[in-house]
């Protein structure tokens, strides 16, 4: 079982690769490979972070220089065998597991523990690779626990989440964690400068404010490719058409045609809208103002409800949300 990249699919994947235009996570990044150089490293890993901020990437250069054969301050060389290998996909050694579905399943894990427990064929060391360790299901975790207690020498183990407080006890008191701080807004934009990514202009030619979204996407990766793919474009469309249905009292624009695959991303945008217009008008009476949070909180519950509804109207369910609000900012 090989390693095969599944950093994320996106047309800006190659200038985000480099680590070190990732800012927010090249703490983590030099102290571990300190760690590497020095031999001192621990044998698991908890890496507590989203895959829309890097988790994925920084699991990737953790295994490479890990198996690198000349390892620096800097990571691995790029250059030896196990690099060449690594890079083609083909590292017989470095070992990758994913969600099949919705979970991690026991097979899955246990195939996993028993190639770790055979012997190197580069002859150094094995690294195994867990992403969204958080959806191991029970039996996985379970057999997962003995290789995490015992994994014998020179066997790393990263396990990746994006969600690090669904992650079992058992699972988390076995491996080191790596947390990292968030960026904020003015080091996003300063990233996405670096990045020379040409930013949509606003109605004065200026270059948007695009982080308003990043919540809904997940993290900084993911909105470099909504800026690419067209999504973050949809996203600002819903944000335009719902203020525009709060003043007249309907829907239209894309609202009036949302499909059921878009209609999450429609109602993420309304729970922002809804929650600025409580930051902005501060004059709104304290009991109205409470309402319209409640709302916000029962529009962000619909969200997780919709991927096991079927057959929704969704142009409805727009409009009854648009009813709800003007009936509570109108009263």
């Amino acid at each position: 079982m090989p390693f095969k990249s599944s950093s994320p699919d996106t047309a800006l994947n190659s200038i985000v690769l480099n680590h070190g235009e990732l800012p927010w996570l090249s703490a983590m990044t030099q102290q571990f490979y300190r760690q590497v150089v020095d031999e001192h490293y621990s044998h698991a890993y908890m890496l507590n972070v989203d895959k829309a901020y890097g988790g994925e990437l920084q699991a990737s250069v953790m295994a490479q220089a890990v198996l690198c054969y000349n390892p620096s301050e800097q990571g691995a060389c790029g250059h030896c065998k196990s690099c060449q290998l690594i890079a083609a996909g083909s590292h017989p050694d470095l070992h990758l597991v994913a969600p099949d579905g919705h979970q991690i399943k026991v097979d899955q894990i246990r195939q996993l523990c028993s190639s770790l427990s055979q012997t190197a064929q580069q002859g150094g060391r094995r690294v195994a690779v867990i992403h969204q360790a958080e959806r191991l299901n029970l039996a996985a975790a379970n057999a997962l626990l003995k290789t995490l207690e015992e994994p014998g020498e020179d066997t790393l183990i990263i396990l990746q989440v994006n969600h690090g407080s669904q992650l079992l006890a058992t699972i988390k008191s076995r491996c080191q964690a790596l947390e990292f701080t968030r960026p904020n807004k003015a080091e996003l934009l300063s990233w996405l400068g670096a990045l020379n990514i040409q930013l949509p202009l606003d109605k004065n030619d200026k270059p948007q404010d695009v982080t308003w979204c990043i919540g809904i996407l997940g993290g900084p990766i993911a909105l470099v490719d909504s800026l690419a793919n067209g999504r973050y474009q949809q996203l600002l469309a819903y944000r335009q058409d719902w203020a525009l249905a709060a003043k007249q009292g309907y829907v239209s624009g894309q609202l009036s045609k949302v499909s059921e695959e878009q209609i999450i991303d429609a109602l993420n945008v309304f729970y922002l809208y809804l929650r600025q217009y409580v930051l902005k008008n501060t004059k709104t009476s304290p009991f109205i103002q409470a309402k319209i949070i409640s709302l916000a909180g029962e529009v962000m519950q619909m969200c997780q409800r919709l991927s096991s509804m079927p057959n929704v109207n969704t142009t409805a369910l727009c409009q009854q949300y648009i009813i709800s609000f003007r009936q509570l900012i109108l009263s």
